[in-house]
């Protein structure tokens, strides 16, 4: 399975903004469900497909969260830029 990764630290209300070169799954997972995913079984997590460029995800919780990017196994390449921002 081939995905882009990114471990982030988040402040209550703090968003992440994911920037794509191509559509793509966006999903912001916490421990539990990222090795749920990386297992390949049943998973929850905040986001979806995205057809467009910014993605905005607001952390549920603050805590430990794992950002994955994939194409959902189809083939290809996505290139991605991540910034977090305070809530406004």
């Amino acid at each position: 399975m081939n995905f882009l990764h990114y471990d982030l630290n988040l402040a209550p209300g703090e968003v992440v903004e994911v920037t794509l070169d191509t559509r793509a799954n966006v999903r912001l997972l916490d421990d539990a469900n990222f090795s749920n995913y990386k297992r390949g079984t049943h998973h929850n997590y905040y986001g979806g497909f995205a057809e467009r460029s910014p993605v905005r995800l607001t952390a549920p919780r603050p805590g430990h969260w794992h950002l994955v990017i994939d194409l959902g196994g189809y083939a290809g390449s996505v290139r991605a830029s991540v910034q977090t921002h305070r809530a406004a």
